[in-house]
């Protein structure tokens, strides 16, 4: 490609994020700092699912640099080879000029041999890539790079995200009258029903199949080169209706017909990689009965969940299930990257849904339950809890539900149980 064409498509990308951001109601995503990583010559990669809002997100932290923003993600750059991106550079300079230091590479992993050449503009530049993929930062930039980068996962707008957008104020205190928490709850059900993808904020729910379309084929059934395009598709659109629920490989083999189990390794796999969704392990001291036991999965987004799997009055207690995963999954990517989470269950199938370790300690469990004002309900979730605390010796018990806000004893334990509007603020 031309030197004259890359300007063009330059200038005409760079106009159409200035126009994003004089015209649409943006706001600052909740996120740890940033810019702190760009004080000396690095890469920053942020990474998360398609359409999360990793570009907008990207313009923000640069905003008050004079920096150069190319998307890789426009069919005009279909046929741009490694040999081009130096012809690239060029142009950039003649249209940032000479003094350029910062550079925002969008979705750059679409052109091979990318790693080489942020490998050397680093040595003296700022930059920032984004990519819709977990392995962008595997082999070559990872060899080179060693040390030399932070990468950070952007997930889609957060419950307090969703308020702001909607000009919601929260409050530091937490001492909201009935009449506030009533309106809470109402943007709650909208937000459980729909999710965060930006892009419904604009377009409505109608944008969530194409989004989860563009995913499957351009993330994963392009990029990893699947043959078989139907079954990956079918396995799928069966792990994302079928979130908050259990699943084994074998079972996943046998619902789609695969004949290698690793092929359906591979394929979860995958989806995975490109933040569709999350594999939840089983707990266990013992690493060989985790690897063994049945996992969990969830959807990246409950918006996304719902548009192609079942409707949210037919599984509410699951969409709530999903979302506070997400949320879990959002705070160790943000805040506290040493924790980890799995689920619990006994040989007499009682069950956490979520257990928050630290190193060899297991710091929180947490149990989600819509409906907690049924007494078998409530004791079948307290009892869970208390066998998981003896078994696990965690004291802090959490019970997220939709109405209850109160601390209550059980037995010799003590369990918190709080809304989840309350918790997710």
């Amino acid at each position: 490609m031309q030197r004259e064409e890359f300007k063009k498509i330059i200038i005409d990308q760079n106009q159409e994020i200035k126009q994003i951001f004089k015209n649409e109601k943006l706001i600052k995503r909740d996120t740890p700092e940033l810019r702190k990583f760009l004080k000396h010559p690095n890469i920053i990669a942020i990474l998360g699912i398609r359409r999360c809002g990793k570009s907008i997100l990207s313009n923000q932290l640069l905003m008050n640099n004079n920096y150069a923003y190319v998307n890789f993600d426009d069919e005009r750059f279909i046929d741009v080879k490694t040999k081009d991106l130096n012809i690239l550079l060029e142009a950039l300079y003649e249209i940032f000029g000479k003094e350029l230091e910062y550079f925002l590479f969008d979705e750059i992993q679409n052109i091979d041999g990318w790693e080489l050449f942020t490998t050397r503009l680093r040595r003296t530049k700022h930059i920032i890539i984004t990519g819709s993929n977990a392995k962008l930062l595997s082999g070559e930039l990872a060899t080179h790079l060693t040390g030399r980068y932070f990468d950070f996962v952007l997930f889609p707008f957060s419950f307090k995200e969703h308020l702001a957008l909607k000009r919601i104020k929260i409050k530091e205190n937490k001492n909201y009258t009935t009449a506030e928490i009533s309106e809470l709850k109402k943007h709650l059900g909208e937000f459980i029903q729909h999710g965060g993808m930006p892009e419904i904020y604009k377009f409505g729910r109608s944008i969530l199949p194409k989004i989860y379309k563009d995913i499957i084929l351009k993330d994963a059934v392009v990029r990893y080169r699947i043959r078989h395009r139907n079954t990956f598709s079918e396995l799928a659109k069966y792990l994302v209706s079928n979130f908050a629920c259990e699943f084994t490989f074998n079972k996943l083999k046998n619902i789609t017909n695969v004949k290698n189990i690793h092929t359906v390794k591979n394929y979860v796999e995958y989806l995975s990689s490109i933040y569709l969704i999350f594999v939840l392990e089983r707990y266990s001291p013992k690493l060989k009965s985790q690897f063994l036991a049945p996992k969990k999965v969830y959807c990246m987004d409950t918006g996304v969940a719902n548009s192609i799997g079942f409707s949210v009055s037919e599984n509410k207690g699951l969409l709530m299930e999903n979302l506070v995963a997400i949320e879990l999954f959002r705070k160790i990517s943000y805040w506290d990257p040493g924790y980890e989470v799995y689920y619990w269950k006994d040989h007499r199938q009682n069950e956490v849904d979520f257990i928050i370790k630290e190193g060899t300690s297991v710091r929180e469990l947490i149990q989600v339950c819509y409906d907690i004002s049924n007494l078998d309900t409530k004791k079948r979730e307290f009892e869970a809890l208390y066998l998981a605390s003896k078994q696990l010796k965690c004291k802090k018990l959490t019970l997220i539900n939709m109405d209850i806000d109160e601390k209550i004893n059980y037995k010799d334990i003590e369990i918190n149980c709080i809304p989840l509007w309350k918790w997710l603020l």
